[in-house]
């Protein structure tokens, strides 16, 4: 019930003008978002490439409807990619784009546009040696989402891919997509779904997990792990034990567990951080309240200390 709230309030102008407008909000905010700015950004992803852990970058926004916006978000991630080259950071850090956020959701198309957009991206990322990942969304936006992928592959074919495994869809996809070459990231998902198209109950969707995981480790692709649940993680790492540490990652998002991440790191693992930037960061704070009942107790006991 409360994860159901979160994630319609994420929705909800009504309540993001409510904690936008607090002034208590922000330093809560800001263990989950790395600063407003791309400088904030870039000294964020030296401070974690510091110490052994990898980076994606995520401008953040989302369901954009003007192509004026879409082009400023390109812009964005076309000036983080060239700061993240001047400072000498494209081998550990790469960025992850919201196809909704570059032309997506474009009444007209909208398709069409965001398949630019993320081609810009992609070419930019090329330029200076690094690569790009495509976020994936709320359930309608899967299939778009994939045959984007597939079109920029036929040029970049180190485009990742995100999947989210309390889909019904997600273990066919994984088989799909677990070939040579193709980068999956795998996730639970975060977004509010039907039962028709996904799972419910948190124990059916670990158990969709691991069955798409398996499918991933077993294939020829380049597997992230996406998790900050213990035994998930130890699972992928049983899964993982026959393939070189090079051929898979584990990933977690910004202010979570740093010191497990960073432990994971020390054991010679490939430790990417999600690290999320920028002003719009309202929908992507509310869905990781959502996720775990410990960060709604962590933002509860801050906004209590401060107040």
């Amino acid at each position: 019930m409360l994860r159901s709230s979160l994630l319609l309030a994420s929705r909800s102008a009504g309540a993001r003008k409510l904690v936008e407008s607090t002034p208590l909000t922000r330093p809560v905010v800001e263990r989950f978002v790395a600063g407003a700015d791309v400088s904030s950004a870039i000294r964020a992803t030296a401070e974690v490439l510091a110490d052994g852990r990898l980076v994606t970058l995520d401008h953040l926004g989302e369901d954009t409807f003007e192509e004026s916006q879409a082009n400023a978000t390109v812009e964005a991630y076309l000036t983080l990619l060239a700061r993240l080259e001047a400072q000498g950071l494209t081998d550990g850090a790469e960025v992850s784009v919201k196809l909704s956020a570059v032309g997506q959701s474009l009444a007209v198309d909208g398709e069409k546009i965001a398949l630019e957009n993320a081609r810009r991206i992609c070419t930019a990322a090329a330029v200076v040696g690094t690569t790009v990942t495509l976020d994936m969304e709320d359930h309608t936006t899967t299939d778009s989402t994939l045959s984007i992928l597939r079109e920029l592959r036929v040029d970049f074919p180190w485009v990742g891919a995100v999947l989210q495994a309390y889909l019904h869809r997600t273990e066919q996809d994984c088989r799909d997509l677990a070939y040579s070459g193709s980068r999956v990231r795998l996730c639970k998902g975060a977004y509010q779904e039907p039962a028709s198209v996904a799972h419910q109950d948190k124990h059916e969707v670990d158990l969709s997990y691991v069955r798409c995981l398996k499918v991933l480790m077993e294939g020829d692709g380049y597997p992230m792990v996406a998790s900050h649940d213990p035994r998930l993680i130890a699972i992928a790492a049983d899964l993982a034990s026959a393939r070189s540490k090079d051929s898979y990652e584990f990933q977690m998002l910004y202010g979570i567990r740093p010191e497990e991440q960073r432990r994971i790191a020390a054991e010679g693992n490939r430790m990417r951080v999600y690290l999320p930037y920028g002003d719009e960061w309202y929908g992507y704070f509310m869905r990781r309240l959502a996720e775990r009942p410990a960060n709604v107790a962590f933002f509860a006991r801050s906004l209590l200390t401060k107040s």
